[in-house]
């Protein structure tokens, strides 16, 4: 099983959109959060569904888009490590 880490970008990124998101629906925002959190913890099982990111000329970058949003992470086999870069928000 692959490790999943968090970086702080992703934490800081991903609390300006939820404060964004809450002012106009809490319950939104909550299910938005919690499919969120699903689509990361089955990340390593669907790692191959995922294109290269269109942020980072790596192939070992890649995207996930997810509700108007794109989480670019890293994929490092070797080290059997997922890492969460960002995330960024269209709206």
């Amino acid at each position: 099983m692959m490790n999943i880490l968090i970086s702080k970008v992703y934490e800081k990124q991903l609390k300006e959109i939820l404060d964004s998101l809450i002012k106009i629906d809490y319950q939104q925002t909550k299910n938005f959060k919690m499919y969120l959190d699903t689509i990361i913890l089955n990340m390593p099982s669907k790692l191959k569904k995922y294109q290269k990111s269109i942020y980072f000329d790596d192939d070992s970058i890649k995207d996930i888009q997810y509700n108007g949003c794109t989480i670019p992470f890293l994929v490092d086999i070797d080290k059997n490590l997922i890492i969460l870069l960002g995330i960024t928000s269209k709206s």
